[in-house]
């Protein structure tokens, strides 16, 4: 059967109940069993983040109040956004490094745009994001069609769009965006207390009958389905979750729009990724290039594609960094940001080697180094040591990638 058309495994940590795993002692054989073959899930990230709260918190009561959480928030969208593209990248097992130029010469012609053109913000922006794409199709083409390594291409693509961002910014270096205006209001607004719990309520219902009706999906094909309990409990976990971050948002300014933005395109690309035939295709490509194109899938597309789409995240992380800071630079899009987005996917849990990981990772990654930096800010630690720890960070997920990957060899899953 064709890879582009069966169904993936289901991904560690799932919940799904198999048959070996019911009973008394399933459950608790059946994580024994995910362990030893390196199937953590999410729990590593997620337990890191926890403890990396309740330290800055221990050292600044001020960490987990709802200004510092809502300026955290705010603070991971624009990466976040470039690392979802990333997540993509990584996937097919390949690597961009072009993507915080694009960005940065994204933000450029948006401002060229829209100032010195006088543009409307969203005709702008749509330009600028167009842009990315044409950059991710170019340089994709040349990876898939020339066989150049993708490491190369996008390295040179790294330095040329920097130069291109230079020169669209000249002779000022800097062009002010207005504090007024669509372009500014994509970060600097704020939902009322009232839509705020709407909209947690309105995606907790959605996530409710989601998980009813692929419960029944599988059940109705023979397939390993959670059980109720398992159900309820997530459906329980995630209306805690998603009612006291709306709670503790509205307690300062209320939902940042560009954390929706953020969190929606995270939800977005993994249910494309889950539900769809080019999203399996993509694992297929990560998972086993030569093995995808006996099964009949266009390998060449798929690669092209996904370099665009990461390209366009990463121009649309470039709109989102210069309505943020009103303007865009010459340090738009530079310094850390290449290496913010490519750090928060792998701590995020997105395998190094392709096949293996959830735009979620983007999110969570984004939480722990964003939190890792605001907690410096408020102890206010010199830079090296925020470079030290995230340097730390980033090397113990990789040890935890390489070695899950280990363990999935040793018992005949990876």
């Amino acid at each position: 059967m064709s890879t582009a058309t069966t169904s993936p495994e289901p991904p560690a940590g799932d919940g799904l109940q198999h048959p070996a795993d019911r009973g008394a002692s399933g459950p608790v054989d059946a994580l024994r069993r995910r362990l030893r073959g390196g199937e953590l899930g999410a729990w590593p990230v997620v337990i890191g983040l926890i403890i990396i709260w309740a330290v800055f918190q221990s050292l600044n009561d001020a960490f987990l109040s709802p200004q510092n959480l809502t300026n955290l928030a705010l603070q991971i969208a624009a990466t976040g956004t470039i690392s979802v593209g990333i997540v993509l990248v990584l996937l097919l097992g390949e690597i961009d490094l072009s993507v915080g130029s694009v960005a940065g010469v994204a933000a450029a012609l948006l401002a060229v745009l829209s100032v010195r053109n006088g543009w409307g913000g969203v005709a702008a922006m749509v330009v600028a994001i167009i842009f990315g794409i044409a950059i991710g199709i170019f340089q994709g083409s040349i990876f898939a069609r020339l066989g150049v390594p993708a490491f190369i291409v996008t390295l040179s693509g790294n330095i040329g769009w920097q130069g291109l961002q230079l020169y669209l910014l000249s002779p000022e270096g800097t062009i002010n965006l207005p504090y007024t205006g669509f372009i500014g209001g994509l970060t600097h607004t704020n939902l009322d207390s009232v839509s705020g719990w709407v909209i947690g309520a309105v995606a907790l219902v959605v996530y409710a009958l989601a998980v009813l009706v692929d419960s029944r999906r599988r059940a109705a094909a023979g397939l390993p389905s959670r059980s109720l309990l398992g159900s309820l409990l997530r459906v329980l976990g995630l209306g805690v979750l998603i009612f006291a971050a709306v709670g503790v948002l509205n307690a300062w300014q209320g939902v940042p729009v560009a954390l929706l933005i953020f969190v929606g395109l995270v939800i977005i690309v993994d249910l494309v990724l889950r539900r769809t035939r080019y999203g399996r295709n993509i694992f297929a490509v990560g998972g086993n290039v030569e093995a995808a194109r006996r099964a009949g899938i266009n390998v060449s597309l798929i690669r092209i594609s996904v370099f665009a789409l990461a390209s366009a995240f990463a121009a649309f992380g470039g709109v989102l960094t210069a309505s943020r800071g009103f303007a865009a630079g010459q340090s738009t899009g530079a310094a850390d940001t290449l290496l913010i987005a490519i750090a928060a996917a792998v701590i995020g849990g997105v395998s190094l080697f392709g096949g293996r990981g959830s735009t979620y990772g983007a999110l969570l990654g984004s939480l722990v180094l964003g939190s890792i930096t605001s907690g410096m800010f408020l102890l206010q630690l010199n830079s090296s040591v925020r470079f030290m720890i995230t340097a730390g960070v980033l090397l113990a997920a990789v040890i935890l990638d390489s070695l899950s990957r280990r363990g999935r060899r040793t018992t005949g899953r990876g």
